[in-house]
């Protein structure tokens, strides 16, 4: 029978024993960070060479030149038509919705005409590049395409250039596919600090971006860190988690598996459940531990649970909601009988998913919002990753002769009072008395 840490509001260190639950240190070591610094150096300076070279090391790339690393546009569209009709239809049906759904967010430019004449407002344009980081290797992600690819294309992005390792120089077909209906402009079989930095700095063939998306491992997260400042990043993301608060009346298998479809990502993923009915925690304990050995990665699951889960009893819903606010989750289940009332109570949260019939999985593929969330409690003060993301606004001012009276005397007595006379004669100059 596994071990799940079990807490209940009513004891005297709960609030400590849930921090230390919601602990993790997503700082590298000196080790990662060392390596990562050569890696950004090297792909700075020595450009292509450096690329390949890292390329061959760490991935087991066969190639003599970076065309031998750019994947043709051509391939993907072949792997669209090759893969399985149904796949096909998934994907093409959930990029409809992910597409549909980002619309809603695209944001326009506006202005407005005070009553001297003077005209404010702001200009929205979209980034010229963008570079996405798509995980390779162990796991294949083509809705982690669709998700950070749709929204750039939406934005209005000229140009998205998508980095994937290959090991061994194995391609998959699935991400492929999903990189020519997301619309992607650019594909370079590379991946690591090395395909960061090549993104981040330019190479002789891999364009300089704007910014940078997507998940990687903890030497892809570390460039991201590092080279932010010289283009922008959507996030330094930490494990995935799930909180899911119930009311008692759901499936308590429904509510098992729920835990579980984040427990499988990988050993470090956060699973909680709250709930008031201890009765029913008891009997999602049960079916966690007769559903386990059902799964197919049950021992990523296992350590998952084992290392960072919990059943969280309290008092009542209030209360459970003053307990998710503070835990400020990534995926947020409310299995509750009035779920919209609830969701307005919520303050941090990467998305909420309302409803016994809400599982999450349908936010990570097809419902239409962002999969790329705030983790590690950044919900607090950051949001999904979105059309917003790829677009920047530039302040509009067109000061009228008579608005340059009024705001230069405002000017002038506020430039001088900070002692920088420049400013106030700047404004002064254009007074007419």
């Amino acid at each position: 029978m596994i071990e799940i840490k079990q807490l209940s509001s009513t004891m005297t260190d709960f609030e400590s024993q849930l921090e230390s639950i919601l602990a993790w240190d997503a700082v590298s070591d000196t080790a990662v960070t060392d390596t990562v610094k050569e890696i950004l150096q090297d792909v700075k300076t020595e450009g292509d060479n450096a690329v390949l070279d890292y390329s061959r090391r760490f991935d087991r790339i066969d190639a003599e030149t970076m065309a031998d690393l750019e994947i043709p546009l051509n391939r993907a569209e072949q792997a669209l038509q090759t893969i399985p009709k149904a796949q096909r239809e998934a994907l093409q049906a959930a990029a409809k919705r992910v597409r549909s759904y980002h619309e809603h967010q695209k944001q326009d430019s506006w202005t407005y005409t005070e009553a001297d004449g003077t005209v404010l407002g702001q200009q929205v344009t979209a980034l010229d590049r963008a570079g996405l980081y798509v995980p390779g290797g162990k796991a294949a992600y083509p809705s982690s395409v669709l998700m950070n690819a749709i929204p750039a294309k939406v934005a209005g992005v000229e140009e998205l250039i998508m980095v994937v390792p290959t090991p061994d120089n194995e391609v998959n077909d699935l991400v492929l596919a999903a990189a020519a209906i997301a619309g992607v402009d650019r594909i370079f079989a590379i991946g690591g600090a090395q395909a960061v930095a090549a993104l981040a700095y330019g190479t002789e063939t891999i364009p300089q971006v704007d910014k940078i998306v997507g998940p990687g491992n903890i030497y892809v997260a570390t460039a991201k860190g590092m080279v932010f400042g010289t283009v922008g990043i959507d996030m330094i993301a930490g494990p995935s988690e799930i909180l899911v608060i119930c009311d008692g009346k759901t499936d308590p298998e429904w509510i098992a598996m729920d835990l579980f479809s984040q427990a499988e990502h990988d050993e470090d993923a956060q699973s909680i459940l709250i709930s008031h009915d201890a009765e029913f925690l008891e009997q999602v304990y049960a079916a966690i531990n007769r559903l386990l050995p059902t799964m197919e990665r049950k021992d990523i699951i296992t350590t998952s649970l084992s290392s960072r889960a919990a059943l969280i009893k309290v008092n009542d819903l209030d209360e459970a909601v003053e307990v998710a606010n503070y835990i400020a989750p990534e995926h947020l289940e409310l299995s509750v009988e009035e779920p919209m009332a609830m969701a307005k109570k919520i303050r941090h949260a990467g998305a909420i998913f309302m409803g016994r019939y809400t599982a999450e999985a349908l936010g990570d593929y097809c419902a239409g919002p962002n999969h790329v969330l705030p983790t590690s409690r950044t919900a607090r003060f950051s949001s999904p990753l979105g059309v917003y993301d790829f677009q920047k606004r530039s302040s509009l001012i067109q000061v009228s002769e008579q608005g340059a009276q009024t705001l230069g005397q405002i000017s002038s007595v506020l430039a001088r009072g900070e002692g920088l006379t420049g400013h106030a004669r700047s404004a002064e100059f254009r007074l007419k008395d």
